[in-house]
Order: C-alpha cells, then structure tokens, then sequence
C-alpha cells in the first residue's frame, strides 16, 4: 500500500477546504429577488449544496484538528480522524453529484450556459474530482500511520 506524504496531505487538505469554500460562493449567489438558483448554467439542489458544504466544512475541521494534534493511541482522536475522514468521503460524494449541472438539459425551459462555461466546467472537473481524490489519499494516510 502506498504511503502518502504527510506535506501531500496537509496540501490537499487546503485545497479541498478552498474547493468546498468556492463552490459554495459560485453556487450559493441567487438571482436578484428569485431562489431560483445560480444565474448561470443549470441549477442546483440547495439540499445537495448544503450537505456539501456542510460535510466540507466540519471535515475539514476535524481532519485539520486531527493532523494539527498530536495525539498517538488517544482513543478520541482516532475517532476524531474516523469521523473527518468520513466527513470528506461524503463531501466527494456530494461533490461527485454536483458536477451534474453540467450535464446537457433539453427542453423549452432549460437555461443558457454563460459563454465561460468550458472553464467553469474545467475548473468544477478539477475541484471535485481533486476532493474525492483527496479522500482516498486521506484515507490511504490515515490507515498506514503516516498522519
């Protein structure tokens, strides 16, 4: 089994906690007056956003708690690793689902994509593929004792 490096994890740690701050802020803006959802590109669900946003967040403090606190053998801080851990499994998840917006919609009351959207794409691609990676290397560190 591979050994993750623990500078690898502490990286991808800020990156996954800047992945779910991000998507928050580009998919929490509303319309002007309307709940509608984002004003570009498919909407989606405030339900999903949230669990997302919510798993990311209290993952990414447990985890950051549980790397920054130097604990070996504590039984609360194994448990505090098991329950960040698998906080961010179900961030990749929601994550994973999230990048569902960009599946083509049909029909008469589908909305336009803005002109960015190949970017937008490329970017929600890396962030949330980068977070379920970030779980397995999590996971990987975690179970050989490199964290």
């Amino acid at each position: 089994m591979p050994v993750p490096d623990p500078l690898a994890v502490h990286l991808l740690t800020a990156f996954a906690v800047a992945v779910v701050l991000l998507t928050r802020r580009v998919l929490g803006r509303r319309s002007a007056g309307t709940r509608q959802g984002p004003r570009h590109g498919h909407g989606v669900s405030p339900w999903l956003l949230d669990v997302h946003t919510g798993a990311g967040l209290a993952g990414g403090l447990l985890w950051v708690v549980f790397l920054l606190v130097d604990q070996d053998g504590a039984t609360w801080h194994s448990l505090l690793g098991v329950v960040g851990l698998g906080l961010w499994w179900i961030t990749g998840w929601a994550g994973l689902l999230l990048l569902g917006r960009w599946l083509p919609s049909r029909g008469r009351h589908s909305d336009a994509r803005d002109r960015g959207w190949f970017v937008g794409l490329g970017l929600a691609l890396l962030g949330h593929l980068g977070v379920a990676a970030s779980a397995v290397v999590f996971t990987l560190a975690y179970l050989s004792g490199s964290v």
